[in-house]
């Protein structure tokens, strides 16, 4: 699967900021303020012009978890790397952790295993929690002289070991975090010997939001404060939204730690506790705690130039995947808020802006951010297929990346950047995030997901002592290198005078990465449908237009692979309808059109209609429609009909293409299709290509009862797409064909407008 498309992308910016935030489009969310009434939702990141050229670099071997995985996030990936960086002795190597035990080592491109971190401990566990394993590694400043490197990795809950803070109890569930100091023997060996010490242990009552990444400040020169320290970053372990943990300060839950690996004033007399940590005497509190309020502290890395201010890309609970700029002593408020946001656990499902109470407490403030809400109808409770994955500020020499602090949504795999210098934690303004582009060395522009040819990417980032910039990927175990830049235009491909009434759109680019059978609205109004019968084996490498490279396929039981038939769409079978949906309640005029391929015995033997794409009635069992492009019977002759119904208890009426269907939709060839339906006059329309299609009303009279309004004020039932019944009941009407850039609008567009619209797509 590939994708070349941005067909959508920069209307759904524009449309989705307005949707999300009323008051605020992309291109002032750098406006935002903080505090009672700030915008409680960041916008979508914008598309840029920008692109990254990749390389594959490096493949890792395969692996597997060590134990009885159940969550397939854990189980049915390539491997588990997690990141990339290259050793400070100057000698070009670079190390790989995954996270199922070995550390890898990179000379020419070639991995070996220099440490099988598993091997090491008997309690090892890889399998419980997407965090589980051997988690990061960190090597010290003075590596090359005294060949000390540290671990971070997860072990039984019930594993022997001394607690670093004594008196925790001993728990049956969850995981413990333990780092560990290596020296080698010789550091310039390629496969580590040489002897280990236990510095922390930690044992969290979840299985979640453990230790993530552990890491020197690698712009600290000696005999600054922060030279040789250790910085944790430790996760709430999955209970920050049942308590105050990650604010306790006697407990390093939800905490960036900052240690001295040389030292020995600690609990546990392992490691120092810096006397320059923002806590250090204060009655009751840790003195490791360098900042508190963290949910799940993913990734940090310190700008090489500039200030070196430390950046954190942290993943959101509800809503906001955030970028912070990290001070010691700072409190970013969770579980208390979530960004900008009042986070109650009870109500998490509704979020509201801060009260001022909040905003007196002197929170920190993201510097950045984007949201990471749940499609509509997707439960808020549920694996929305977001989460951050903070990256670096890139200071090496790739046209127009200088200065720009790339990261990313690792689940999805979309690739971010805001500009470092307005990162700025003193200031009540976020930086933009933007989109980037992203394309192999042959120039073809892709997304990340379709690298790795799976909706759940699993993206990390990395660099190297050139400030190289890496991606990789645990879905694949491969490594990317950025080689160069590129500067192509955003499409702007819906019409301009129909942006307002586009409800929904799908491109079949945008697999949902939380169940990746279900394709990304690209439309306001973000409901998600669902591959049926096929799910990801659906999205094939087709494109109807260019720039497009994705198109769905469906098929009738007869043709299909699985003796099923695949058909898409989504249906609510509660009598309110689907309320994401509502635009077309009450509408005056509905438009349905997209690309169709008819690729197929059609129609399939034993039926004599064959479904295309609708919008299904506020009553419907699943195949009654409000507005349908579709081929049925008339006059005993099988005919391109538009097919609508203006009254959910009325009935329909059928405009019919005059021109045999075969000439309309000759076999193997994509064409474009549009219906309109307005509903205030009675009237319908049928275009091919942009042009109108002569036509005829099937049934005499005014089976509309047309008195001048809109639909039946219900919300449809969904949306089909291929045969009926798109909650995967009977088989009926079914298309051996391909569609592409299907879009759902809420007004009859004009024949003008459909012209332009295809038009527009044919650039």
């Amino acid at each position: 699967m590939r994708k070349a498309s941005w067909w959508v992308s920069a209307v759904t910016a524009s449309v989705l900021a307005a949707t999300l935030t009323p008051s605020l489009t992309s291109a002032s969310a750098e406006d935002a303020g903080s505090g009672p009434g700030a915008p409680p939702i960041p916008p979508d990141p914008s598309p840029s012009t920008l692109g990254l050229v990749l390389e594959e670099y490096a493949q890792l071997p395969a692996s597997t978890p060590n134990g009885p995985w159940t969550d397939v996030r854990i189980g049915t990936r390539h491997n588990r790397i997690n990141h990339i960086g290259e050793l400070p002795d100057d000698s070009g190597r670079l190390y790989v952790p995954d996270l199922n035990g070995n550390l890898y080592l990179l000379e020419d491109r070639q991995p070996s295993v220099y440490l099988d971190v598993k091997a090491q401990f008997p309690e090892f566990l890889a399998w419980r929690g997407l965090g589980s394993g051997f988690g990061f590694v960190a090597f010290h400043p003075e590596f090359a002289e005294n060949g000390k490197f540290y671990t971070t990795h997860t072990e039984n809950p019930t594993a022997p070991g001394e607690q670093t803070y004594p008196g925790q109890p001993l728990r049956s569930s969850g995981v413990q975090s333990v780092v560990t100091e290596w020296t080698a023997d010789d550091p310039t060996a390629d496969t580590f010997s040489g002897s280990s010490r236990e510095l922390f242990r930690y044992r969290f009552a979840g299985q979640i939001h453990a230790i993530q990444q552990i890491d020197f400040n690698p712009t600290a020169e000696p005999g600054d404060d922060d030279y040789g320290l250790l910085y944790l970053a430790v996760g709430d372990g999955g209970y920050g939204v049942e308590n105050d943990i990650p604010q306790r300060l006697s407990d390093p839950s939800g905490k960036i730690l900052r240690i001295d690996p040389a030292g020995t004033d600690s609990p546990n007399g392992a490691y120092g506790i810096p006397d320059t940590n923002p806590w250090v005497g204060e009655p009751g509190a840790l003195g490791e705690i360098w900042a508190i309020g963290m949910r799940d502290p993913h990734r940090f890395s310190w700008d090489a130039e500039g200030k070196h201010e430390m950046f954190l890309g942290h993943i959101g609970q509800r809503a906001i995947e955030a970028v912070y700029e990290v001070d010691g002593g700072d409190d970013f408020g969770w579980p208390d808020v979530e960004s900008r946001l009042d986070y109650q656990n009870d109500t998490q499902c509704r979020l509201d802006p801060m009260t001022e109470e909040q905003a007196a407490k002197g929170y920190d403030f993201p510097v950045a951010s984007y949201a990471h809400e749940t499609p509509a109808n997707w439960s808020c409770n549920a694996d929305s297929g977001h989460a951050i994955s903070g990256g670096h500020v890139h200071r090496g020499d790739l046209p127009g990346l200088k200065g720009k602090y790339v990261f990313g949504d690792l689940v999805k795999g979309e690739v971010y950047y805001a500009t470092a210098a307005h990162l700025r934690d003193d200031s009540d303004r976020e930086a933009t995030v933007q989109e980037m582009q992203l394309y192999d060395t042959s120039g073809t522009r892709m997304r990340m997901s379709d690298f790795v040819g799976d909706g759940r990417v699993d993206l990390r980032f990395g660099t190297d002592s050139d400030r190289s910039l890496y991606l990789l990927a645990k879905a694949t175990g491969t490594i990317w290198k950025v080689v160069d830049t590129r500067r192509a235009p955003v499409p702007q491909d819906v019409e301009p005078t129909l942006q307002d009434a586009l409800v929904a759109a799908y491109d079949f680019e945008h697999p949902f990465a939380a169940n990746d059978s279900y394709e990304v609205d690209q439309g306001p109004s973000r409901t998600l449908i669902r591959l049926v019968n096929g799910g990801e084996q659906m999205r094939v490498d087709d494109g109807a237009y260019p720039g497009s490279l994705n198109a769905l396929q469906l098929h009738s039981a007869a043709e299909s692979p699985t003796g099923q038939a695949w058909k898409a769409g989504i249906y609510e079978s509660d009598a309110d309808g689907m309320a994401s949906l509502s635009r077309f309640a009450g509408a005056e005029g509905i438009t349905v059109m997209g690309w169709f391929k008819m690729d197929g015995t059609n129609p399939t033997p034993g039926y004599n209609a064959i479904g295309l794409a609708g919008v299904l009635s506020g009553n419907s069992d699943g195949h009654g429609v409000r507005a349908l492009l579709e081929l049925i019977q008339v006059n005993g002759e099988l005919k391109l009909v538009a097919l609508g119904r203006r009254l959910d208890t009325g009935s329909s009426q059928t405009f019919a293409a005059s021109a045999p269907w075969q000439e309309l939709l000759p076999d193997g060839e994509w064409v474009h299709l549009a219906a309109t339906f307005d509903y205030t006059t009675g009237t319908m329309a049928l275009y091919r290509n942009g042009e109108a299609v002569d036509g005829f009303y099937t049934n005499a009279g005014d089976p509309w009862q047309v008195d001048g309004t809109g639909t039946s004020p219900t919300n449809p039932r969904g949306i089909k797409i291929g045969g009926s019944f798109p909650q995967n009941g009977t088989e009926r009407n079914p298309c051996n064909c391909r569609m592409d850039g299907l879009m759902f609008l809420d007004e009859a567009a004009s024949a003008a407008e459909v012209a332009r619209q295809h038009r527009r797509l044919l650039r």
